[in-house]
């Protein structure tokens, strides 16, 4: 097998980041960078790797890239904390990174709401470029949602990456207010025109593509969640964007 780097993001992942690094036991390499956590996260870590880096995130897609960077090897695995690779995953990677005929793969994520696989309204397979060669591949220096640039042709694996990302609905509410803000700044930062009517309009369409297009309503409650708060992502976005705006505008101190 070809060498792989495996890559790891952290914040705070005491409750998971076991599970992720047990999943890539078998890599020549782990990598684990940690944006300043305050719980066990860096003592769980060091038991499956003595390559454990710092540094403070400050733009999404800029951090990334600074993570892959530390590689040795020429190939890497991305990895959340919140995430873990199916023993099915290992064997496609393995033949993947020798057979020399792409320069990166995508990759399936099974997405979760705490116990429950959600499956419709675009949460699957939801594929993410995942494993690619660090020298032909990077990410846009965005804030939140960076395009990815690859310099050569991708395939697409088919064993999945379990993505255990929200506990509860508690954090998935929270993390849509998060994105939301980061989105909200993203605009602001690069300039972007934005008006109520537009914003309004892709409201309304998220959430009928999300629920009837994509069949979010296959996953009953979930779906609907889902599907409604993925439209009001993009109405959230757009107000904070304005409160944004205005506070620029009369130089708010707060």
């Amino acid at each position: 097998m070809a060498k792989l780097s495996v890559v790891v993001l952290t914040k705070n992942e005491e409750a998971c980041i076991a599970e992720c690094l047990t999943s890539v036991k078998w890599a020549d390499e782990i990598i684990v960078v940690d944006d300043e956590s305050t719980d066990r996260t860096i003592e769980i870590a060091r038991q499956y790797t003595d390559k454990v880096f710092f540094r403070k995130m400050d733009i999404e897609g800029k951090h990334r890239n600074w993570a892959y960077s530390q590689a040795r090897n020429p190939w890497v695995l991305s990895l959340d904390a919140d995430e873990t690779a199916t023993p099915e995953l290992k064997i496609e990677i393995e033949k993947a990174i020798t057979s020399g005929e792409f320069i990166a793969y995508d990759i399936p994520l099974r997405n979760y709401i705490g116990n429950y696989w959600v499956k419709y309204g675009g949460w699957y397979p939801a594929s993410k470029l995942r494993l690619f060669k660090k020298d032909k591949f990077r990410y846009e220096e965005a804030e939140v949602h960076p395009r990815v640039f690859i310099d050569g042709p991708w395939g697409h694996l088919k064993s999945d990456i379990i993505h255990k990302g929200y506990p509860d609905l508690e954090h998935f509410l929270n993390s849509v207010n998060r994105q939301s803000t980061l989105e909200a700044v993203k605009w602001i930062n690069t300039g972007r025109k934005m008006s109520l009517g537009h914003a309004a309009w892709r409201t309304i369409d998220r959430f009928f593509r999300r629920y009837l297009r994509k069949k979010a309503y296959k996953d009953g409650m979930y779906g609907l969640i889902i599907a409604f708060f993925d439209s009001l992502y993009q109405i959230l976005s757009y107000a904070k964007f304005r409160e944004m705006q205005n506070k620029r505008g009369s130089g708010s101190c707060r």
